[in-house]
């Protein structure tokens, strides 16, 4: 069993950063992809960015690319999302969630769509025009 706890989410004005982070507990490291999800008002869940369990390969969603950054650390159980050149169409509650991977995957495999085995419970990020 994997928990996942955000933390970081906030108020921020456009144009501003915040970092998220996704600390992960029990047998995690490079046995999971990690990856980021956002729910707006009224809107459907979905993909940000996610990374594969060594680290070594990145997804990001097109509305992100170029802005936001995901990363970690695996000797703390922790994948990190900053966030830079913030936009109030990012206002949303973000979702960390972790995919069991093996052999190959853990190095190659970074997620694009909504097929995860755990769920944090969110972080609600807000940014004013």
């Amino acid at each position: 069993q994997v928990q996942l706890v955000e933390s970081g989410g906030g108020l921020v004005q456009a144009g501003g950063s915040l970092r998220l982070s996704c600390v992960a507990s029990g047998r995690t490291s490079s046995s999971h992809a990690i990856g980021w999800l956002r729910q707006a008002p009224g809107k459907e869940r979905e993909p940000v960015t996610s990374i594969s369990g060594s680290g070594g390969s990145t997804y990001y969603a097109d509305s992100v690319k170029g802005r936001f950054t995901i990363s970690r650390d695996n000797a703390k159980n922790t994948v990190f999302l900053q966030m830079n050149s913030l936009k109030p169409e990012d206002t949303a509650v973000y979702y960390c969630a972790a995919k069991q991977v093996s052999g190959w995957r853990k190095y190659s495999y970074a997620p694009s769509g909504h097929d995860y085995d755990y769920w944090g419970q969110g972080t609600q990020v807000t940014v004013s025009p």
